[in-house]
């Protein structure tokens, strides 16, 4: 009975033309439009950037690459040159002061190029996995390969942290952050160790699938349970 009253009055009012051009315009204009989901990029000197051009760094160029693709997307550059698993642990909490929706993390290089034990490695990046994960933050982890500089079994143990971490917290993984690009020095800096723009145009071409699929998980709700 309300919404007959209210009826007959805009349009004593009005009349029914005007009634008409309201109803169409609220039809039209639909719902609000969503906000962007935000990526959060939590890494190192790959993730950041290191002797690259700002709009070079990783997260830039996969915003534009998912953005290219019709996807409404926000890459946060939380990426520290320099950073081990230990300093991006110290780090998270205020990384996710900007409300992130998803995560992508890139640590670890670092620990192994300093040597240290591969179990405060797999310690520090659990305990980020299991932060984001209380938080209902869907993740995608990235692994790290090193060079035998520590021996075949040092290589071998740090190697496997990463897919043991993303089979246990069931986080989208992807096993070697620089494929593609780590052993052709067209695309690396001249250290060797970094890509060059065209290098991490390389990497995000790579990671593509493996984020596109964190984005998929993302829309579908979270469901990442840890055993």
């Amino acid at each position: 009975m309300r919404l007959r009253s209210l009826l007959k009055t805009v349009i004593q009012r009005y009349g029914t033309l005007a009634l008409l051009v309201n109803v169409l315009a609220g039809v039209l204009a639909g719902p609000a439009l969503a906000a962007p989901v935000t990526i959060l990029a939590l890494g190192d000197s790959l993730t950041a950037g290191y002797g690259l051009p700002p709009e070079a760094a990783f997260p830039v160029r996969l915003e534009q690459a998912l953005r290219s693709e019709g996807r409404d997307v926000r890459v946060i550059n939380a990426g520290v040159s320099g950073d081990t698993t230990a300093g991006g642990l110290a780090r998270l909490e205020g990384a996710l002061t900007a409300g992130p929706d998803v995560a992508i993390v890139e640590l670890g290089a670092n620990d192994g190029l300093r040597g240290l034990d591969p179990k405060l490695t797999y310690g520090n990046l659990n305990t980020i996995l299991d932060r984001l994960g209380a938080k209902r933050i869907d993740t995608l982890l990235t692994g790290m390969k090193m060079p035998p500089n520590y021996g075949r079994a040092y290589e071998a143990e740090f190697t496997a942290i990463y897919p043991r971490l993303a089979a246990g917290h069931k986080v989208v993984f992807y096993p070697f952050f620089l494929a593609g690009v780590a052993a052709d020095l067209h695309l690396m800096q001249a250290d060797g160790m970094h890509p060059n723009a065209a290098g991490v145009d390389v990497v995000v071409a790579h990671i593509l699938p493996s984020v596109r699929e964190l984005l998929d998980r993302h829309a579908a709700g979270f469901a990442r349970v840890k055993p």
